[in-house]
Protein backbone atom coordinates (compact mmCIF):
# COMPACT_ATOMS: atom_id res chain seq x y z
CA UNK A 1 0.00 0.00 0.00
CA UNK A 2 1.63 3.21 -1.16
CA UNK A 3 1.65 6.23 1.09
CA UNK A 4 0.62 9.53 -0.42
CA UNK A 5 4.28 10.61 -0.32
CA UNK A 6 5.16 7.67 -2.57
CA UNK A 7 2.54 8.39 -5.22
CA UNK A 8 4.05 7.25 -8.52
CA UNK A 9 1.50 4.97 -10.17
CA UNK A 10 -0.74 4.85 -13.21
CA UNK A 11 -4.52 5.00 -13.42
CA UNK A 12 -6.47 4.99 -16.69
CA UNK A 13 -3.10 4.90 -18.43
CA UNK A 14 -2.03 8.20 -16.85
CA UNK A 15 0.62 8.78 -14.17
CA UNK A 16 -0.64 9.79 -10.73
CA UNK A 17 1.76 11.63 -8.49
CA UNK A 18 2.09 14.10 -5.63
CA UNK A 19 3.29 17.67 -6.00
CA UNK A 20 4.37 19.96 -3.15
CA UNK A 21 4.24 23.73 -3.47
CA UNK A 22 6.01 25.88 -0.89
CA UNK A 23 6.68 29.56 -0.32
CA UNK A 24 9.30 31.70 1.40
CA UNK A 25 7.38 31.72 4.68
CA UNK A 26 7.43 27.94 5.13
CA UNK A 27 3.82 27.33 4.09
CA UNK A 28 3.34 24.29 1.86
CA UNK A 29 0.54 22.45 0.09
CA UNK A 30 0.49 18.88 -1.25
CA UNK A 31 -1.66 18.29 -4.34
CA UNK A 32 -2.25 15.16 -6.40
CA UNK A 33 -3.39 15.14 -10.01
CA UNK A 34 -5.93 12.45 -9.05
CA UNK A 35 -9.05 14.59 -8.67
CA UNK A 36 -6.83 17.70 -8.51
CA UNK A 37 -7.01 17.13 -4.75
CA UNK A 38 -5.39 19.16 -2.00
CA UNK A 39 -4.08 16.49 0.38
CA UNK A 40 -2.13 18.53 2.92
CA UNK A 41 -1.82 22.22 3.75
CA UNK A 42 0.78 23.26 6.31
CA UNK A 43 0.40 26.71 7.80
CA UNK A 44 1.67 28.39 10.97
CA UNK A 45 -0.16 29.46 14.12
CA UNK A 46 0.60 32.62 16.10
CA UNK A 47 3.58 30.84 17.71
CA UNK A 48 4.99 29.83 14.31
CA UNK A 49 4.02 26.19 14.83
CA UNK A 50 2.98 24.55 11.57
CA UNK A 51 -0.04 22.27 11.37
CA UNK A 52 -1.85 20.52 8.53
CA UNK A 53 -5.27 22.20 8.31
CA UNK A 54 -7.09 20.07 5.70
CA UNK A 55 -8.67 16.68 6.26
CA UNK A 56 -7.35 13.82 4.15
CA UNK A 57 -5.64 10.44 4.06
CA UNK A 58 -2.19 8.86 4.13
CA UNK A 59 -2.61 6.35 1.29
CA UNK A 60 -3.83 6.56 -2.28
CA UNK A 61 -6.26 3.71 -1.66
CA UNK A 62 -7.95 5.77 1.04
CA UNK A 63 -7.95 8.90 -1.14
CA UNK A 64 -9.84 6.89 -3.77
CA UNK A 65 -12.24 5.01 -1.52
CA UNK A 66 -13.00 7.24 1.49
CA UNK A 67 -14.83 10.60 1.48
CA UNK A 68 -14.24 11.06 -2.23
CA UNK A 69 -14.64 14.86 -2.27
CA UNK A 70 -11.92 15.70 0.30
CA UNK A 71 -9.81 18.43 -1.31
CA UNK A 72 -11.10 17.78 -4.83
CA UNK A 73 -12.14 19.97 -7.72
CA UNK A 74 -15.80 19.12 -8.30
CA UNK A 75 -17.49 19.35 -11.70
CA UNK A 76 -18.71 19.57 -14.39
CA UNK A 77 -21.28 21.24 -12.16
CA UNK A 78 -20.60 21.44 -8.42
CA UNK A 79 -23.40 21.10 -5.87
CA UNK A 80 -26.95 20.01 -6.71
CA UNK A 81 -29.07 20.11 -9.86
CA UNK A 82 -32.67 19.31 -8.99
CA UNK A 83 -33.80 15.90 -10.29
CA UNK A 84 -30.63 15.83 -12.41
CA UNK A 85 -32.48 17.67 -15.19
CA UNK A 86 -31.99 20.88 -17.13
CA UNK A 87 -32.91 22.37 -20.49
CA UNK A 88 -30.42 24.25 -22.64
CA UNK A 89 -31.37 25.94 -25.92
CA UNK A 90 -34.59 23.93 -25.99
CA UNK A 91 -32.88 20.56 -25.54
CA UNK A 92 -33.55 18.51 -22.40
CA UNK A 93 -30.73 16.77 -20.55
CA UNK A 94 -30.91 14.06 -17.88
CA UNK A 95 -27.92 13.64 -15.58
CA UNK A 96 -27.21 10.73 -13.22
CA UNK A 97 -29.01 11.09 -9.88
CA UNK A 98 -26.54 10.41 -7.08
CA UNK A 99 -27.79 12.43 -4.09
CA UNK A 100 -31.36 11.64 -3.12
CA UNK A 101 -33.38 12.80 -6.13
CA UNK A 102 -30.68 15.20 -7.33
CA UNK A 103 -27.42 15.17 -9.27
CA UNK A 104 -24.47 16.22 -7.09
CA UNK A 105 -20.93 17.39 -7.94
CA UNK A 106 -20.98 16.30 -11.57
CA UNK A 107 -22.63 12.91 -11.13
CA UNK A 108 -21.44 9.40 -10.37
CA UNK A 109 -17.95 9.85 -11.82
CA UNK A 110 -17.15 13.53 -11.40
CA UNK A 111 -13.88 15.39 -11.83
CA UNK A 112 -12.97 14.44 -8.26
CA UNK A 113 -11.98 10.98 -9.54
CA UNK A 114 -10.41 11.90 -12.87
CA UNK A 115 -6.66 11.78 -13.47
CA UNK A 116 -5.72 15.29 -14.57
CA UNK A 117 -2.79 15.91 -16.91
CA UNK A 118 0.10 17.86 -15.40
CA UNK A 119 0.98 20.70 -17.79
CA UNK A 120 3.69 22.31 -15.68
CA UNK A 121 5.01 22.37 -12.12
CA UNK A 122 7.36 24.68 -10.24
CA UNK A 123 8.12 25.53 -6.63
CA UNK A 124 4.98 27.64 -6.26
CA UNK A 125 2.69 26.65 -9.16
CA UNK A 126 1.00 23.52 -10.49
CA UNK A 127 -0.99 23.62 -13.74
CA UNK A 128 -3.45 20.78 -14.40
CA UNK A 129 -5.60 20.05 -17.44
CA UNK A 130 -8.65 17.87 -18.00
CA UNK A 131 -10.51 17.06 -21.20
CA UNK A 132 -14.13 16.20 -20.36
CA UNK A 133 -15.79 14.58 -23.39
CA UNK A 134 -19.18 15.41 -24.88
CA UNK A 135 -21.83 13.33 -23.12
CA UNK A 136 -19.77 12.51 -20.04
CA UNK A 137 -22.20 12.11 -17.12
CA UNK A 138 -24.88 13.45 -19.46
CA UNK A 139 -23.34 16.89 -20.02
CA UNK A 140 -23.10 18.31 -23.56
CA UNK A 141 -19.90 19.55 -25.16
CA UNK A 142 -16.21 18.69 -25.11
CA UNK A 143 -14.90 20.77 -22.22
CA UNK A 144 -11.21 21.69 -21.98
CA UNK A 145 -10.37 22.70 -18.39
CA UNK A 146 -7.21 24.14 -16.88
CA UNK A 147 -6.85 24.43 -13.11
CA UNK A 148 -3.85 26.35 -11.78
CA UNK A 149 -2.79 26.17 -8.14
CA UNK A 150 -0.43 28.96 -7.05
CA UNK A 151 1.00 29.44 -3.54
CA UNK A 152 2.03 33.07 -3.04
CA UNK A 153 4.57 34.45 -0.58
CA UNK A 154 1.63 36.22 1.10
CA UNK A 155 0.31 32.79 2.21
CA UNK A 156 -2.44 32.76 -0.41
CA UNK A 157 -3.42 29.53 -2.11
CA UNK A 158 -4.85 30.74 -5.42
CA UNK A 159 -6.95 28.48 -7.65
CA UNK A 160 -7.61 29.66 -11.20
CA UNK A 161 -10.22 27.81 -13.26
CA UNK A 162 -10.30 28.24 -17.05
CA UNK A 163 -12.40 26.31 -19.55
CA UNK A 164 -13.63 26.34 -23.14
CA UNK A 165 -16.24 24.22 -24.91
CA UNK A 166 -17.09 23.26 -28.50
CA UNK A 167 -20.87 23.39 -27.95
CA UNK A 168 -23.16 25.09 -25.43
CA UNK A 169 -22.91 23.50 -21.99
CA UNK A 170 -23.16 24.32 -18.30
CA UNK A 171 -20.24 24.55 -15.93
CA UNK A 172 -19.66 25.29 -12.26
CA UNK A 173 -16.36 24.33 -10.61
CA UNK A 174 -15.38 24.46 -6.95
CA UNK A 175 -12.70 23.18 -4.61
CA UNK A 176 -14.05 20.98 -1.83
CA UNK A 177 -11.34 21.17 0.85
CA UNK A 178 -12.35 20.41 4.43
CA UNK A 179 -10.63 22.83 6.81
CA UNK A 180 -9.94 22.70 10.53
CA UNK A 181 -7.70 25.57 11.61
CA UNK A 182 -6.68 23.72 14.78
CA UNK A 183 -5.30 21.02 12.54
CA UNK A 184 -6.86 18.05 10.80
CA UNK A 185 -8.16 15.54 13.33
CA UNK A 186 -7.67 17.92 16.27
CA UNK A 187 -11.35 18.19 17.17
CA UNK A 188 -14.44 20.14 16.24
CA UNK A 189 -14.90 23.35 14.27
CA UNK A 190 -17.81 24.36 16.53
CA UNK A 191 -15.43 26.76 18.33
CA UNK A 192 -14.28 28.42 15.08
CA UNK A 193 -15.65 31.87 14.26
CA UNK A 194 -17.39 32.26 10.89
CA UNK A 195 -18.12 35.44 8.97
CA UNK A 196 -19.91 35.47 5.59
CA UNK A 197 -19.90 38.56 3.37
CA UNK A 198 -23.51 38.19 2.22
CA UNK A 199 -26.77 40.09 2.66
CA UNK A 200 -28.86 37.33 1.04
CA UNK A 201 -29.04 33.54 0.98
CA UNK A 202 -30.76 31.02 -1.28
CA UNK A 203 -33.64 28.85 -0.03
CA UNK A 204 -33.59 25.04 -0.10
CA UNK A 205 -36.47 22.68 -0.81
CA UNK A 206 -37.02 19.35 0.96
CA UNK A 207 -34.51 17.64 -1.35
CA UNK A 208 -31.77 20.23 -0.55
CA UNK A 209 -32.00 21.72 -4.05
CA UNK A 210 -32.53 25.45 -4.44
CA UNK A 211 -36.09 26.66 -5.02
CA UNK A 212 -34.99 29.87 -6.76
CA UNK A 213 -36.06 32.08 -3.87
CA UNK A 214 -33.52 34.54 -2.47
CA UNK A 215 -34.08 35.94 1.03
CA UNK A 216 -32.33 38.60 3.12
CA UNK A 217 -30.20 37.35 6.02
CA UNK A 218 -31.33 40.26 8.19
CA UNK A 219 -33.03 38.98 11.35
CA UNK A 220 -32.41 35.30 10.53
CA UNK A 221 -29.93 32.61 11.64
CA UNK A 222 -28.32 33.04 8.20
CA UNK A 223 -26.88 36.41 9.23
CA UNK A 224 -23.11 35.90 9.55
CA UNK A 225 -22.17 39.42 8.46
CA UNK A 226 -20.40 39.79 11.79
CA UNK A 227 -18.27 36.92 13.19
CA UNK A 228 -20.33 34.20 14.88
CA UNK A 229 -18.99 31.27 16.89
CA UNK A 230 -20.18 28.27 14.88
CA UNK A 231 -21.52 26.49 17.98
CA UNK A 232 -23.92 29.36 18.66
CA UNK A 233 -25.70 28.90 15.34
CA UNK A 234 -24.98 25.50 13.78
CA UNK A 235 -27.80 23.58 15.52
CA UNK A 236 -30.50 26.12 14.70
CA UNK A 237 -33.78 24.80 13.28
CA UNK A 238 -33.18 26.87 10.15
CA UNK A 239 -30.39 24.48 9.17
CA UNK A 240 -30.41 20.71 9.72
CA UNK A 241 -30.62 20.34 13.51
CA UNK A 242 -27.99 18.01 14.90
CA UNK A 243 -26.13 18.06 11.60
CA UNK A 244 -25.24 21.60 10.62
CA UNK A 245 -24.70 24.04 7.78
CA UNK A 246 -24.97 23.11 4.10
CA UNK A 247 -26.22 26.29 2.47
CA UNK A 248 -25.40 28.81 -0.25
CA UNK A 249 -25.00 32.55 0.35
CA UNK A 250 -25.03 35.33 -2.29
CA UNK A 251 -21.71 37.13 -1.99
CA UNK A 252 -21.82 40.91 -1.70
CA UNK A 253 -20.05 42.55 -4.65
CA UNK A 254 -19.91 45.88 -6.47
CA UNK A 255 -20.41 44.03 -9.75
CA UNK A 256 -20.47 40.47 -11.04
CA UNK A 257 -17.05 38.95 -11.61
CA UNK A 258 -15.23 41.05 -9.01
CA UNK A 259 -12.74 39.21 -6.83
CA UNK A 260 -14.47 39.75 -3.49
CA UNK A 261 -14.21 38.52 0.07
CA UNK A 262 -16.71 35.69 0.48
CA UNK A 263 -16.09 34.43 4.00
CA UNK A 264 -13.63 34.26 6.89
CA UNK A 265 -12.92 31.53 9.41
CA UNK A 266 -10.92 32.23 12.59
CA UNK A 267 -9.73 29.80 15.26
CA UNK A 268 -8.94 31.68 18.49
CA UNK A 269 -6.60 29.19 20.20
CA UNK A 270 -4.12 28.89 17.33
CA UNK A 271 -4.84 32.38 16.03
CA UNK A 272 -5.13 31.06 12.47
CA UNK A 273 -7.42 32.94 10.12
CA UNK A 274 -8.51 31.95 6.63
CA UNK A 275 -10.08 34.49 4.29
CA UNK A 276 -11.79 33.21 1.15
CA UNK A 277 -12.01 35.39 -1.95
CA UNK A 278 -13.72 34.56 -5.24
CA UNK A 279 -14.93 35.91 -8.57
CA UNK A 280 -17.91 33.54 -8.37
CA UNK A 281 -21.34 34.65 -7.08
CA UNK A 282 -21.95 32.06 -4.37
CA UNK A 283 -20.42 30.53 -1.26
CA UNK A 284 -21.52 27.13 0.03
CA UNK A 285 -20.66 26.70 3.69
CA UNK A 286 -20.67 23.07 4.80
CA UNK A 287 -19.86 21.90 8.32
CA UNK A 288 -18.87 18.32 7.47
CA UNK A 289 -22.30 17.01 8.44
CA UNK A 290 -21.93 13.60 6.82
CA UNK A 291 -18.47 12.73 8.15
CA UNK A 292 -18.80 9.88 10.61
CA UNK A 293 -15.98 7.91 12.26
CA UNK A 294 -13.58 8.35 9.32
CA UNK A 295 -9.97 7.42 10.03
CA UNK A 296 -7.75 9.99 8.38
CA UNK A 297 -4.12 11.05 8.36
CA UNK A 298 -1.90 9.74 11.18
CA UNK A 299 -4.76 7.51 12.34
CA UNK A 300 -6.78 10.48 13.57
CA UNK A 301 -10.57 10.14 13.58
CA UNK A 302 -12.81 12.63 11.78
CA UNK A 303 -16.44 13.08 12.80
CA UNK A 304 -19.37 15.36 12.07
CA UNK A 305 -18.53 19.07 12.39
CA UNK A 306 -14.79 18.34 12.55
CA UNK A 307 -14.28 20.44 9.39
CA UNK A 308 -15.73 23.36 7.50
CA UNK A 309 -15.83 23.83 3.73
CA UNK A 310 -16.00 27.25 2.08
CA UNK A 311 -16.88 26.27 -1.49
CA UNK A 312 -16.87 29.22 -3.89
CA UNK A 313 -19.31 28.46 -6.67
CA UNK A 314 -22.07 29.40 -9.04
CA UNK A 315 -25.51 29.09 -7.47
CA UNK A 316 -26.67 25.47 -7.12
CA UNK A 317 -29.49 24.44 -9.47
CA UNK A 318 -28.84 27.57 -11.54
CA UNK A 319 -29.44 25.70 -14.84
CA UNK A 320 -33.11 25.60 -13.79
CA UNK A 321 -33.51 29.12 -12.37
CA UNK A 322 -33.52 31.88 -14.98
CA UNK A 323 -32.85 34.75 -12.56
CA UNK A 324 -29.74 33.12 -11.04
CA UNK A 325 -26.30 33.96 -12.48
CA UNK A 326 -26.08 31.88 -15.66
CA UNK A 327 -23.90 28.74 -15.67
CA UNK A 328 -24.05 28.49 -19.49
CA UNK A 329 -20.76 28.43 -21.40
CA UNK A 330 -20.77 28.80 -25.19
CA UNK A 331 -18.04 28.09 -27.75
CA UNK A 332 -17.15 31.77 -28.22
CA UNK A 333 -16.77 32.29 -24.46
CA UNK A 334 -14.22 31.38 -21.79
CA UNK A 335 -14.97 30.22 -18.26
CA UNK A 336 -12.54 32.18 -16.06
CA UNK A 337 -12.97 32.08 -12.27
CA UNK A 338 -10.77 32.42 -9.19
CA UNK A 339 -10.82 31.15 -5.61
CA UNK A 340 -8.23 32.39 -3.11
CA UNK A 341 -7.67 30.99 0.38
CA UNK A 342 -5.51 33.47 2.33
CA UNK A 343 -3.99 32.43 5.65
CA UNK A 344 -2.80 34.71 8.44
CA UNK A 345 -2.67 34.85 12.25
CA UNK A 346 -4.13 37.19 14.86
Amino acid sequence: MKTVKELQIEMDGKPVSLYTLFNKKGMSVDITNYGAKILRLMTADRNSKFEDVVLGFDTLEEVIEKEIYFGAICGRFANRIKDGRFTLDGEKYQLPVNNGTNSLHGGIHGYNEKVWTVKSVSQQELVLNLLSPDGEEGYPGNLDITATYFLSDENELKIHYEATTDKPTIIGLTNHSYFNLKGAGNGTIRDHQLQINADFYTVLDESFALTGEIRPVEGTPFDFRKPVVVEERVDDEAFVPGWGLDNNWCIRKHQAGDLALAGTVYEPVSGRKMETFTTQPGLQVYSGNWIENVIGKEGKKYDRQDAICLETQGFPNSPNVAHFPSPVLRPEEKYDEWCVYKFSVE
